[in-house]
């Protein structure tokens, strides 16, 4: 099994709180990998390090081998365009923007002309189950249908991993349940690597692996 990030001895603090405590971890390619643990326990807080949204106080990450200190702020925004998706509870999607158009973001920031952007993201949303959903804007689509956007934008990149931060925590039970299936069936059909924080323990149980966090250190 090859490893795709690799975390030797993190710890992160915030002022006098120590959030994250010395933390070696260890995320497989090709598997869904739930976080779990309380309120608290430091799991957004690791997973913004792994994906280098945030940078540890000591520590290192490495990503298929290569250490995020080592790259210069370019190349490093460059290898997460490239290689890591992400989804947050909240979808932070442009509402003035369709469905299509928002999914088609990350790929034209990457280089690709608008119309290929465009005929990609309509792929991605068919993947997700919006392909007759193209051009609706965010107001228009209910709170699981906006996640679901959210994620194939996160995923039109053709990432190696898709990192997700409690992306069902706005959403009622059927939605999550939806979400969760979702996340399972592209992990097994496409390969892509799912790393979640989460506190719903039916999409916890999907994973193949979970890490469990208590008071910033590993269970």
């Amino acid at each position: 099994m090859s490893i795709l990030i690799r975390a030797n001895a993190l710890s992160k603090s915030y002022g006098h709180l120590k959030v994250i405590d010395n933390i070696s971890v260890e995320i497989e390619s090709g598997k869904l990998i739930a976080i779990v643990g309380p309120s608290g326990a430091g799991k957004s807080t690791l997973l913004n390090l792994l994906g280098s949204l945030d940078k540890p106080d000591s520590g290192e990450v490495f990503f298929e081998g290569v250490s995020y200190k080592s790259l210069s702020d370019k190349k490093l925004a460059e290898l997460k365009n490239r290689n890591i998706g992400f989804v947050f509870q909240f979808h932070h999607l442009l509402p003035e923007f369709t469905a299509l158009e928002n999914v088609a973001i990350p790929s034209m920031i990457a280089g690709v002309s608008r119309k290929k952007a465009e005929e990609q993201a309509a792929v991605w949303l068919e993947k997700v189950g919006l392909e007759h959903r193209l051009n609706h804007k965010p107001s228009e689509l209910s709170g699981g249908e906006q996640q679901r956007v959210a994620i194939a934008r996160a995923l039109i990149n053709n990432p190696k991993i898709v990192m997700a931060d409690e992306p069902t925590g706005n959403l009622d039970s059927k939605n999550a349940e939806q979400i969760s299936h979702l996340f399972q069936t592209l992990c097994s059909e496409l390969g892509i690597t799912f790393l979640i924080v989460t506190h719903n323990d039916s999409l916890a149980a999907m994973a193949s692996k979970v890490i469990s966090l208590r008071d910033g250190k590993i269970v």
